[in-house]
């Protein structure tokens, strides 16, 4: 029993909401328990989503040393095995099923005729010589966040250096039909550009400040590159002041007719684009997707889907209110839970008996 203030009653850190067993329970019971001899993938799942929730491990080896003095005999070396060729299929079932799930909830209404998913990467750095001889030396998650759902329409890896672009009109193909796809410079490319009219898929996307631009007076839109078959698009300028930054965003989003958006609103628009970076820091502080613990490329694509998997249970999750609501509040409220037990595996065995 704990105090949380003066006036406040007495609350019990071991009563549990109803919805994080529920949400393990779910799953864990599709995932077998004697398929192995020492390490079942039931027990293997379990070891993933410890390491990725729990803030007080830094390494798995912390996790195996309590493990092994607490009854369960298995070692850090099968682990490392399993992680190097097990099968990735039952993380991404996983991920697709809570994926659903959290595309079930309430959506909070950022736009009221389009839904806004900024579509970004970010850099995980390969630091194991066993990778860099496999020429190896990054890897990057692309992902493409609806910000009403909260939850990623779509998830992309590369080991590599390859270019944003090359990966854009994957990462747009996966959109709802009403969604706007918001991205950075890293992603302009004038064939890129024409590909989306083509299809009719709504974008705003920013273009490097070096490209020529030439207005047509008769159209209004802007001739966007130096070729003799440049085409024309709409093209919004701004200006941050603050930082002195010119903005220069092409997009096919209507200006009339009863979907048209005006030019603040795509400024607004692109702004929310913001929303992806907070993705990534969420993912690195908290949820360990960039402290690999594995050399290779198996383990480290588990391990991303094991962050992001974390990511939509604290999503889904209902935590008392005086907590607050946001996903850090959650986690630190599985935090508190979680103290009270030896480690998420002692607590997802025990809710499986139940």
């Amino acid at each position: 029993m704990v105090i949380l203030g003066e006036g406040l009653k007495y609350i019990s850190l071991i009563v549990i909401i109803n919805s994080f067993p529920k949400i393990v329970k779910d799953i864990l019971k599709s995932l077998p328990k004697n398929d192995y001899p020492v390490l079942n993938s039931r027990l293997f799942f379990e070891c993933w989503l410890s390491y990725a929730l729990d803030n007080s491990l830094t390494s798995m080896r912390d996790l195996f040393q309590r493990l092994n003095n607490t009854g369960f005999e298995v070692d850090i070396s099968t682990f490392s095995k399993a992680s190097s060729h097990r099968a990735q299929k039952p993380f991404q079932e996983v991920y697709q099923k809570l994926n659903e799930l959290v595309q079930k909830k309430i959506h909070k209404k950022l736009h009221n005729k389009y839904a806004i998913c900024p579509i970004d990467s970010t850099i995980i750095t390969l630091t194991s010589k066993l990778l860099w001889v496999l020429g190896h030396h990054q890897v990057k998650l692309f992902s493409s966040l609806n910000l009403a759902t909260g939850s990623p329409e779509d998830n992309f890896i590369n080991f590599g250096h390859d270019h944003d672009y090359k990966f854009g009109s994957k990462m747009m193909s996966s959109l709802p039909n009403n969604a706007v796809g918001v991205m950075d410079r890293g992603f302009a490319g004038l064939k890129f550009i024409q590909e989306l009219v083509q299809e009719n898929k709504y974008f705003v996307l920013r273009i490097k400040n070096n490209w020529k631009l030439e207005f047509e007076d008769v159209t209004g839109l802007v001739k966007v590159g130096a070729s003799d078959d440049a085409q024309a698009y709409r093209v919004i300028n701004f200006c941050d002041l603050e930082t002195k930054t010119e903005f220069r965003l092409v997009t096919n989003l209507p200006k009339s007719g009863d979907a048209a958006v005006d030019d603040d609103e795509i400024r607004n628009i692109y702004r929310l684009r913001w929303g992806v970076e907070l993705l990534w820091k969420f993912l690195k502080m908290h949820l360990k997707i960039d402290k690999l613990i594995t050399k290779n490329v198996n383990g480290i694509t588990i391990q991303i889907y094991v962050s992001l998997i974390a990511y939509l249970i604290l999503q889904l999750l209902s935590i008392p209110a005086q907590w607050g609501h946001t996903l850090l509040d959650k986690f630190r409220y599985l935090q508190s839970c979680m103290c009270q037990k030896i480690s998420y595996v002692h607590w997802f065995e025990e809710m499986m008996l139940c």
